[in-house]
């Protein structure tokens, strides 16, 4: 979903992240205000003061969606979810989830929690706008706090909406769920609605697009693309679960994983390692005990005349939980860490001990298998899926 990320701050404990993406959303939000719509409501302002105006209600907005999906985050908490992050993207924002909620009454108090935490920000804009009037108060101060409490009343009727993945669609969800006791269904119908409804937006978009407004079409389309990616890829993450239920690591992974001493030289690591078996990262490996691990971007740190002389030993990184998994885990829990880290292979270990290797090829192959075995027209949406492991 997403794609170079820049870390900003943490907030309660959640890292805060903002997609490049969102830099241009956050670049036309702010002309937009200050060419179009504080003008349109506040004609004798001077310039500078519609940009100030302009950066100010981006900048809220921005705080705005932070606030919201903090709550998000912290209802997660509340019931031992673990959270990758909050991360802006030019379609709003997301607290990404490592996993699913444990049951539909924790599924709906964490999606209900964004829409109550954006009524909250609204009122007290509102209420804020209200008393600033009274007081005669700065018209660029008036104007501000009336766009930040209109948006964010915007953002709870849009999120409300019963389409997966918006709030609504989870909050939906989360009633479907609790009512039939099975997460695949409410999942399957949640998502069909909100696939559903991003083909509405898709149409939407086009119709506006021929008519002249080419900016809104353009938004509408691109929206109603995303919601339906989304709506989609959620189901299919559901079905991968399910697949991926009861299979442990130990099952799947390559137990004659490929090692090196920490006295091989650098060059050759890369002779005989990196250029022989096309891995990016290798155990290494001293007399049965793992020493830790070297990665290609270990080895790109040396400088290339000292590849001659120096021990892979010397540039060893100890291994941490962004690359190791244990061999009793849940495979669901190895391809979760792969996604979060954008790592192909984990090192499988038995009390520190190293005993095998699973890639993300031998996942997707494995789950290709189980595809094979349960073909019907749920599993048919997964055929992307064993097309990729095909392929690998």
């Amino acid at each position: 979903m997403f794609g170079k990320r820049l870390r900003l701050f943490n907030l309660l404990g959640f890292p805060v992240q903002v997609d490049l993406s969102w830099l241009i959303i956050a670049i036309l939000i702010t002309w937009s205000l200050a060419e179009g719509v504080f003008p349109a409501s506040y004609p004798e302002l001077e310039p500078a003061a519609y940009w100030s105006m302009g950066i100010a209600g981006a900048l809220g907005l921005f705080l705005s969606i932070i606030l919201h999906e903090v709550s998000h985050a912290v209802a997660a908490r509340r019931y031992g979810l673990p959270m990758k992050g909050i991360t802006l993207f030019i379609f709003g924002g997301v607290a990404e989830m490592e996993r699913e909620p444990p049951s539909g009454r924790a599924e709906f108090a964490m999606a209900i929690a964004g829409p109550i935490a954006s009524v909250v920000i609204a009122l007290i804009c509102f209420g804020a706008y209200v008393t600033t009037t009274g007081m005669d108060g700065p018209a660029p101060i008036q104007g501000v706090l009336a766009y930040l409490g209109v948006i964010n009343g915007v953002l709870v009727a849009f999120n409300l909406i019963p389409a997966f993945p918006l709030d609504g669609g989870r909050v939906l969800r989360a009633a479907l769920w609790h009512f039939k006791g099975s997460l695949r269904w409410a999942t399957r119908i949640s998502s069909q609605i909100g696939s559903g409804f991003g083909l509405a937006l898709i149409i939407l978009g086009v119709v506006a697009f021929i008519n002249g407004n080419f900016i809104g079409g353009m938004w509408w389309f691109l929206i109603g693309m995303f919601l339906r990616s989304a709506a989609q890829m959620s189901y299919q993450q559901v079905l991968i679960r399910r697949l991926l239920e009861g299979e442990l690591v130990r099952d799947i992974m390559r137990t004659d994983p490929v090692t090196v001493s920490p006295d091989t030289l650098v060059q050759g690591l890369v002779d005989d390692y990196i250029y022989q078996h096309h891995f990016k990262m290798f155990p290494v490996v001293e007399n049965g005990a793992l020493r830790g691990c070297v990665t290609t971007r270990d080895v790109r740190d040396v400088p290339r005349d000292e590849w001659a002389t120096r021990t892979v030993g010397e540039i060893t990184d100890g291994c941490s939980h962004a690359n190791t998994v244990a061999a009793n885990a849940d495979a669901m829990t190895a391809l979760s860490r792969m996604n979060r880290t954008s790592k192909s292979r984990l090192l499988a270990l038995d009390g520190g001990r190293l005993v095998g290797v699973v890639a993300l090829k031998d996942l997707l192959k494995h789950l290709s298998l189980r595809i094979e075995l349960e073909e019907d027209d749920e599993m048919a949406q997964l055929g992307p899926l064993r097309a990729a492991s095909e392929l690998e």
